[in-house]
């Protein structure tokens, strides 16, 4: 079992900067593949970054070039790094995890695939 729990979510400018956390407790095996998620009002959930046990990395275009997804084993905390935000990055992100023994992640698309989700934090970019 796993707990995920997210903090760092705010309101900001467009053109600002968050930086988002997500503590995992519970296994202490790190072999899971972690990912960020975001739902707005109206709209499905959207996978929008995830890394594996390498640290390898994958985004949805939308983010690419603004959002970073990182990982501190040792802390065994998640982070998103979102830079140059606009007012359509305003959602709902969570975290989510899933052991793959140290496999490859699952594609942005598959959320089905995750186990564990964190309760979310609230991201709002005003224009």
């Amino acid at each position: 079992q796993v707990q995920l729990v997210e903090s760092g979510g705010g309101s900001v400018q467009a053109g600002g900067s968050l930086r988002l956390s997500c503590a995992a407790s519970g296994d202490t095996d790190s072999r899971y593949c972690m990912a960020w998620f975001r739902q707005a009002p109206g709209k499905e959930r959207e996978g929008i970054a995830t890394i594996d046990f390498d640290s390898r990395t994958t985004y949805d275009d939308s983010v690419k070039g603004r959002f970073t997804i990182s990982q501190d084993s040792a802390k065994r905390t998640l982070y998103l790094q979102m830079d140059s935000l606009k007012p359509e990055d305003t959602a709902m992100y969570y975290c989510a995890a899933d052991w793959t023994g140290g496999g490859t992640c699952y594609p942005l698309s598959a959320g089905d695939f995750f186990h564990y989700w964190g309760q979310g934090t609230q991201v709002t970019v005003s224009s």
